[in-house]
């Protein structure tokens, strides 16, 4: 796959080069490291060696300086070679975007070189059992103690805990004029008293294991808190924006990937005169998947410029799109893939199989497609709510 044309030749070199190591690793790498239930430690160090992990963070604490349109191409490419890193959408793109447009210089300092060369790492926490991604419903409490803070909760579905330095945690705290609770922001070390972590059992195999946290009466100092206690919702969804964008970054790669392999398999595969690519029934479905990618990494790219730039309203919008049209087309790539391959695309060899219940993630986190389609509704057409 060629890349976009409205991308800068310092883009496209970055493309390259991110793939030239994401080939040197592979998805049998990956693969290998899934099964001895490890992390993918070597990549991962590596890319940081090489400044990819904190090519968004500023330069003064030891990023790259660019930002999340250079992150995503990491992760794209990183992805299409087979071994996309997902503790990239989390850490750097995150957790290192909330700190360094809200933290105080103490936690920038603290916080963002670490995250920047890979020696540190932070897991995100918003989810609950009850609420989802719905921050309006989130439960987990943020009370002031003296000059402490008390944090009372639970969270589900969080990635990377048991690597994790920290964990982002969103809270609410309540509102001294109106009484409302409102969204916040913490910082809560792996070793803080009283934040336990459990295992949740998932059939889908990966990296990255998934978590439920309990946070019970968990006490952190008042800097602890990221930004200003009034304008969590702002600082949230500086965070969610690129969440989005990573994981169409995350979807697209996993979808050139298995495109890639189904391509390769039918130019060699014949079965009567003709290889079977030379079919129709095979080629077209192909294409229409190579189709549906290219424009969702056109919406991903629009998302992330628009973002960078600062514009978080319409980055918003273009975010979520990028997100929905990315786990589509990262679906519909697997299935096809798989489709061609027929028997041999279900065999270990191929490494097809595996990614059927993966492709399934990109379509449900971080937030529903349903979700998506409420917010655009919402949102962008101007349509009454039913909730």
């Amino acid at each position: 796959m060629s890349a976009a044309v409205i991308e800068t030749e310092e883009h496209k070199a970055l493309r390259a080069a991110v793939a030239a190591l994401g080939t040197r690793y592979g998805r049998e790498y990956l693969t290998k490291v899934v099964r001895a239930g490890g992390h993918p430690e070597e990549l991962w160090a590596e890319a940081a060696k090489l400044g990819y992990l904190g090519v968004n963070l500023p330069e003064e604490y030891g990023g790259g300086g660019g930002g999340i349109a250079e992150l995503s191409i990491v992760l794209e490419e990183l992805g299409a070679a087979g071994s996309p890193l997902l503790m990239m959408v989390v850490s750097p793109a995150i957790c290192g975007t909330v700190i360094a447009r809200f933290g105080t210089e103490e936690q920038k300092r603290q916080w963002l070189p670490g995250l920047a060369d890979g020696t540190r790492t932070m897991a995100f926490g918003i989810t609950e059992p009850d609420a989802g991604s719905n921050s309006h419903r989130i439960t987990t409490t943020a009370r002031r103690d003296g000059d402490d803070w008390i944090l009372t909760g639970r969270k589900v579905f969080i990635s990377g805990v048991d690597i994790a330095d920290a964990t982002l945690i969103v809270g609410r705290t309540e509102d001294a004029r109106t009484g409302k609770l409102k969204p916040c922001l913490f910082i809560v070390p792996r070793d803080t008293e009283g934040f336990r972590r459990n295992v949740i059992d998932m059939e889908i195999q990966a990296a990255e294991k998934q978590f439920e946290l309990v946070l019970d009466d968990v006490r952190l100092p008042a800097e602890a808190l990221v930004g200003d206690e009034d304008a969590g919702l702002l600082q949230l969804f500086a965070g969610l924006n690129p969440e989005r964008i990573m994981t169409a970054a995350f979807a697209i790669g996993m979808g050139r990937y298995a495109l890639a392999r189904a391509i390769a398999y039918a130019k060699d595969r014949s079965v009567w005169k003709a290889p079977i690519g030379a079919h129709q029934a095979i080629a077209h479905p192909l294409a229409q998947a190579h189709i549906e990618l290219e424009l969702a990494r056109l919406m991903m790219q629009k998302a992330a410029h628009l973002y960078d730039q600062g514009d978080d309203f319409g980055a918003g919008e273009a975010a979520n799109i990028a997100k929905y049209a990315a786990g589509e087309a990262c679906v519909k790539a697997v299935d096809q893939a798989v489709h061609t391959l027929g028997g041999n695309g279900l065999t270990r060899e191929y490494g097809l199989g595996s990614l059927v219940t993966a492709a399934r993630v990109t379509r449900i986190a971080p937030v529903s497609r349903e979700m998506i389609l409420n917010f655009v509704s919402h949102q962008t057409l101007g349509l009454p709510k039913s909730y």
